[in-house]
């Protein structure tokens, strides 16, 4: 049996048979109930007209009311208590507090109706009274002070894009395409990569701001104003300190440098500078000593990193080298000795990053996979396979491809008759094909154990006029000197910077007496 409670047709039957008798109509003086709420309703639809009259969302939460009137038998007019908006929300939205008036055709005096100020509100002259039954008092919206905001740093992830990025975190999307209608945001955020921050100014899904630097020194921002948003950039100049730092190895140049407050960066650049000269690898003695002047980058009185050397000295086994930054006035930067040489040779010694020498250049070796007497014409570098293999210096590939115990394998022509290859490689470098230039350090393959090899490791030879020489012994041509017609200005520029040097080694021996 169904619920009667839930049933509309609760105790109604239905049949299908026909009865001869009506239901008899109510008896004069008594009104069904369903009239007397009708008439309820007709008689309450004034106070509900007063009460759809106020604005939506007219509650406050801070327990503040204004009156308002609706027609009584007495008075002609009654006070109602209504919830209003804080002070915060009406001069957000720019609502108006409406007095109503209804007339009774009750001849009494109406009182001025007023609306009740809120805490803070700047009470103006009311405007004089409007013809017909109804008067308004509009208030104006007052000036707000905008927000702050709450400041959230986003980091962009592999495979992201601003749209993602402002919907993980529930920010509008509709501002963000606001934004990029400008052209100069929208050129900025055109390019994003992982491992990039972005500054957001919310409130809620609102975006107030946004910032993203460009560059060390240059910072866009999107600054939301009161109907658009507007791009503005920031300079962030930073500031070039001169240091200078000493040390003495016992062990190893890293552990040297790091011993002397040097950072990681600042090591790989003094080993670069003279990488051409010492093989920091496996040329390095005990009471070899280094000397440098360099730049510190300042920020807003922070240091964020180390600059450029300016100025070095390097002592290996007795022998005393120099290196002095200039940038002439075409732009070009190289280190040269005080003489005006480059340091910067025509070849590197070692073209990658190697952890030991496997097998050194030897007319008499016996090969280790064929246990033969077969000449080593070449220097065999262990290293982890995919390690990088430079170019040696400037020139053309002659050949890249396979060529028998070699395995896969790069040739480059160079000048003055001079020619390396490279082989045993895991792969080539894309875009270094044959008949490709290619610049000194540029990466033309990988370390690999293709052929006859055992291990992974390069194979590099060194070959003049046709003939083998030793790569690691064979007197290398020198780069370019300083230009006859900059000769002058790259004395001037490094003057100062050979008297710093020669003041640290004055001041190191001094302390050493």
């Amino acid at each position: 049996m169904s619920n009667f409670a839930e049933n509309p047709y609760m105790g109604r039957v239905k049949s299908q048979l026909k009865h001869d008798y009506k239901p008899g109509r109510p008896r004069g003086g008594h009104v069904s109930k369903l009239r007397w709420r009708l008439l309820a309703v007709v008689a309450l639809a004034p106070v509900g007209v007063l009460l759809l009259s106020l604005p939506e969302g007219s509650k406050t939460g801070d327990g503040q009311a204004v009156q308002q009137t609706i027609p009584s038998p007495d008075s002609g007019l009654k006070r109602v208590r209504l919830q209003l908006p804080g002070q915060d929300a009406r001069a957000e939205t720019g609502l108006a507090v409406v007095e109503s008036e209804v007339d009774t055709g009750v001849a009494s005096a109406k009182p001025e109706l007023h609306p009740v100020p809120m805490p803070g509100d700047q009470v103006d002259a009311l405007p004089a009274p409007q013809t017909g039954t109804e008067q308004v008092a509009q208030r104006a919206p007052e000036q707000q002070t905008p927000s702050a905001g709450k400041e959230l740093v986003v980091e962009i992830k592999p495979g992201d894009s601003l749209d993602r990025l402002f919907r993980r975190h529930g920010l509008s999307v509709a501002d963000l395409a606001l934004m990029l209608e400008l052209k100069e945001a929208r050129n900025a955020l055109a390019v994003i990569k992982p491992g990039d921050k972005i500054e957001v100014t919310h409130e809620g899904e609102r975006v107030l701001g946004l910032s993203r630097p460009l560059s060390e020194e240059l910072t866009m921002r999107v600054v939301r104003s009161e109907s658009a948003y507007e791009v503005e950039f920031m300079a962030n100049p930073v500031e070039h300190r001169p240091a200078f730092v000493q040390g003495e190895i016992e062990t190893s140049l890293f552990e040297a440098g790091a011993e002397a407050g040097m950072s990681d960066r600042l090591i790989m650049n003094l080993a670069g500078v003279f990488a051409w000269d010492v093989d920091f690898a496996l040329e390095i003695r005990k009471e070899d000593r280094f000397s440098l002047v360099y730049q510190q980058v300042w920020q807003d009185g922070e240091r964020l990193r180390d600059g450029d050397i300016l100025a070095a000295e390097f002592v290996n086994q007795g022998r005393v080298y120099r290196a002095l930054r200039f940038e002439d006035p075409e732009g070009r930067v190289d280190y040269y000795t005080p003489e005006g040489l480059s340091v910067r040779k025509a070849f590197l010694r070692a073209p990658l990053d190697f952890t030991r020498v496997s097998s050194n250049f030897n007319p008499n070796r016996l090969h280790p996979i064929l246990k033969t007497k077969r000449p080593h014409k070449g220097v065999d570098y262990a290293a982890p396979k995919g390690t990088p293999i430079k170019a040696a210096g400037d020139g053309r590939i002659i050949f890249r491809g396979r060529n028998g115990g070699y395995g896969n394998c790069v040739i480059i022509q160079h000048g003055g008759n001079i020619t390396t290859l490279y082989a045993h490689l895991s792969k080539f470098a894309r875009g270094r094909n044959k008949g490709t230039r290619v610049r000194q350090g540029q990466v033309v393959g990988y370390v690999g154990a293709t052929g006859l090899a055992t291990a992974a490791h390069l194979h590099y030879e060194y070959r003049l006029n046709g003939v083998h020489r030793n790569p690691r012994t064979v007197p290398l041509p020198e780069a370019e000197p300083v230009s006859p017609k900059y000769r002058d200005a790259f004395m001037e520029a490094t003057q100062p910077l050979v008297a710093q040097l020669d003041a640290i080694s004055d001041t190191r021996l001094a302390r050493l007496d």
